[in-house]
């Protein structure tokens, strides 16, 4: 094993949803791939057997459509122990220590509710567990700017900023690391991708499902929160920053935080906010709930590169796709030489990224029709589509985690950058817009856009 990797792996919450959904599955496909050699030791609250424990993690790994081998799934669950305890007592912590033995590198996982970080964070500071140790922790990473800064206080008062790994599993995604890889792999789109030759930027997330049983979450989230300020503010940035210094950690991430210190803070008048009918009757909603499920935005990038190009992002549930894409539009050329050349209602040239339900990237360009007449019409010319085997995306950031590769991760000031932008209109902000479920939300987001055209719907 290689110095720098960690020689056990602490998931706290391991009795939870997040660990059921996710964490188990990735688990299983990194110890498949011979990835999880070290000791794994589960914490939580309920007083469960390790026998119950085996049970939970098996039904998860068979529910993820896994075929499972009996082999690796034997060799998983032998890794694992089971400590359980009040992250609030002390005790706890003696019991983790204890169960760690000789491990001197360990890596802690936390799948918990945000409202728990701070604890767990504090108690292992106290309880001297986070020497030579990484911590891995869920967004959301604060829910505004203040409590974000609170929580890197914290977390830096206990562990050095490079020990310290902010998931956002939308980044582990193959198809989101293509967009660092075509952009800087490929030389032909340097001269076009600024703000000569683009004109306006689109990235959208949609969601065919409500909230479900997460009413109470959305209550304290809502989707600026849950999606936009996160998911949907990384894929910006990968798309609009510089080219990095090199693929480290550090190059990466410095250039990330140049643009989310780059975007100009978000008004009123650059955001809607929509609800979806029924949202109000689902459990744990508040009767007169002002929570949006749905929130496109406005953004500026104020840098050299992206002056006065507008980027529009969008998020909600119920609407008529699962489907997360990105469309770059081209301005039209600027001579007139073909009367179809420049769109009165269509689109100009544009680059496309399909990044879920599959991965492609599409360029759309005009092709002449046979005959006299000078007439065309734009197809796509697709690049790339779905790769097979694939790492999941939490397969990949806890074994880059582990490793202490945190490319993958967000850091201190980008975080704190990235909620400076959207914090004024947590405060003030207009009330939601209903729309009908399996619409693309209500139509003030169409008069959002409409000085740069309309939505691209997936």
């Amino acid at each position: 094993m290689p110095p720098s990797h960690s020689d056990a792996l602490v998931l706290f919450g391991v009795t939870g949803d997040l660990a059921h959904k996710m964490t188990f599955p990735a688990l299983y496909a990194m110890t498949k791939r011979g990835n999880l050699n070290v000791p794994l030791i589960g914490v939580a609250f309920p007083k469960w057997s390790i026998e119950r424990l085996h049970r939970r993690i098996t039904d998860s790994i068979k529910r993820s459509g896994e075929i499972v081998n009996q082999k690796v799934l034997r060799q998983l669950l032998s890794r694992i122990t089971y400590v359980s305890g009040d992250y609030q007592d002390p005790e706890t912590f003696v019991a983790i220590k204890k169960a760690l033995g000789k491990a001197k590198r360990p890596a802690y996982y936390l799948a918990i509710p945000p409202s728990l970080f701070e604890t767990v964070i504090k108690g292992l500071g106290d309880a001297k567990l986070s020497d030579n140790a990484r911590v891995i922790v869920e967004k959301p990473f604060g829910r505004d700017l203040v409590s974000a800064r609170e929580l890197n206080r914290v977390a830096r008062s206990v562990f050095p900023e490079d020990s310290i790994f902010r998931i956002d599993h939308f980044l582990g995604k193959e198809a989101i690391m293509n967009i660092l890889y075509f952009r800087f792999a490929n030389s032909f789109l340097e001269p076009i991708w600024n703000r000569n030759y683009i004109a306006s930027v689109q990235i959208t997330l949609s969601e065919k499902f409500g909230v479900g049983a997460r009413g109470g979450f959305y209550e304290t989230a809502g989707c600026l929160r849950d999606v936009v300020q996160n998911h949907l503010f990384q894929i910006a940035a990968l798309l609009a920053m510089e080219p990095p210094a090199g693929r480290d950690y550090g190059a990466v991430q410095t250039e990330k935080a140049k643009i989310f210190k780059a975007m100009r803070p978000v008004t009123p008048e650059d955001v809607v906010r929509g609800q979806y009918a029924g949202y109000r009757d689902e459990p744990d909603v508040a009767k007169r709930s002002d929570v949006e499920t749905f929130c496109a935005l406005r953004l500026f990038i104020d840098s050299w590169r992206w002056e006065g190009v507008p980027w529009y992002l969008r998020s909600g549930k119920y609407l008529p796709e699962n489907a997360t894409e990105v469309l770059v539009e081209l301005k039209a050329p600027p001579q007139k030489l073909f009367a179809d050349a420049i769109p009165v209602n269509g689109r100009s040239n544009y680059v496309r990224f399909r990044l879920s339900p599959c991965s492609a990237v599409a360029l759309a360009a005009r092709v002449k029709l046979a005959g006299k007449e000078f007439v065309g019409d734009q197809h796509e010319l697709y690049l790339l589509e779905e790769q097979p085997g694939a790492e999941a995306p939490y397969e990949r950031l806890l074994s880059d985690a582990m490793i202490g590769d945190g490319a993958l991760f967000t850091r201190e000031d980008a975080v704190e950058a990235a909620w400076a932008v959207v914090d004024p209109i947590l405060k003030k902000h207009p009330p939601c817009r209903p729309y009908k479920r399996g619409t693309w939300g209500p139509k003030e987001a169409d008069t959002l856009i409409a000085a740069n055209g309309s939505w691209h719907n997936p």
